[in-house]
């Protein structure tokens, strides 16, 4: 069951002169792990914020089409409305904390939406708990580091319990490892809770191993939409000029360099490994 549907979405900005996004028809269903990926200034971001009431609600301009989230139509519903079911990560957690404490912010939603205070507690310390940050609960937000301040962020969404948690490029201010420790507590999140998750993210070698499904952009349209590992193979995508992962690539080129691999197309360089160790074991 899609628990994210659009029909024909068309945005334009109030000071566009032509759409950010245009005739997008996708469904994402519940419980999925969909990465979203494209060129820069595809129309990534905006599509985003048409998942959690931004646009048409915050940024006004011109939206044609349908948006369907949690069975609740984007259009007909407000913003505070929406937060109940879908969570928001922006790409520069700055952007998202401002309290004194890491646990003011985590709490800040919730107090919003009139919780009693001791539940308020309790999804504050469980959210905490679950982004392994439950130690710095009392710290202010801008003494962390981009990877603590990105979990904080993450906490904050949680705390809400959505059904649905969108992040926009969430490390794209971090290096690859502590970038590789979010994906996996989103990962995790994924696979543990049922959350769907929706990750706008160019650095495919991070990320494609966890996704069931990949909706790629160019040009506010969406161009290929499927299971990663055909999407990630196919020449259309690389002509695209997506950052197909390095170990996705070297199989394509072995492969017609007639090295014998299995058919199972890596996303990763720990599947390449496995594939290669298979092929020599049976060489």
């Amino acid at each position: 069951m899609a628990i994210i549907e659009t029909k024909n979405l068309t945005y334009t900005y109030p000071s566009g002169t032509k759409p950010s996004i245009s005739d997008v028809s996708i469904k994402i269903e519940k419980g999925e792990f969909t990465l979203i990926t494209g060129p820069s200034g595809c129309g990534k971001t905006t599509l985003c914020r048409c998942f959690n009431g931004l646009i048409p609600h915050f940024y006004h301009g011109e939206l044609k089409g349908d948006i369907t989230i949690a069975k609740l139509n984007v259009i007909e519903h407000p913003i505070h409305e929406l937060a109940r079911h879908v969570g928001l990560v922006f790409q520069n957690p700055e952007n998202q904390l401002f309290a004194l404490s890491v646990e003011k912010d985590v709490a800040f939603g919730l107090e919003n939406l009139g919780v009693p205070r001791e539940e308020i507690r309790k999804k504050v310390d469980w959210a905490l708990n679950l982004t392994g940050i439950y130690d710095l609960r009392e710290r202010a937000p801008h003494e962390l580091s981009g990877g603590q301040q990105q979990r904080v962020a993450i906490a904050s969404v949680l705390a809400m319990h959505p059904e649905v948690i969108v992040l926009d490029e969430p490390t794209s201010f971090l290096d690859p490892l502590s970038a590789k420790k979010i994906f996996e507590v989103i990962y995790e999140l994924n696979k543990t809770l049922g959350i769907t998750v929706v990750l706008v993210e160019h650095r495919l070698d991070l990320t494609a191993r966890y996704a069931d499904h990949i909706i790629i952009m160019d040009e506010g349209k969406v161009v290929l939409d499927g299971k990663p590992r055909e999407i990630l193979s196919s020449e259309e995508t690389r002509l695209i000029g997506v950052g197909i992962p390095k170990a996705t690539r070297l199989y394509q080129i072995l492969k017609k360099d007639g090295v014998k691999l299995s058919n199972t197309i890596p996303l990763s360089s720990d599947e390449m490994a496995n594939l290669l160790k298979e092929a020599f074991r049976t060489q």
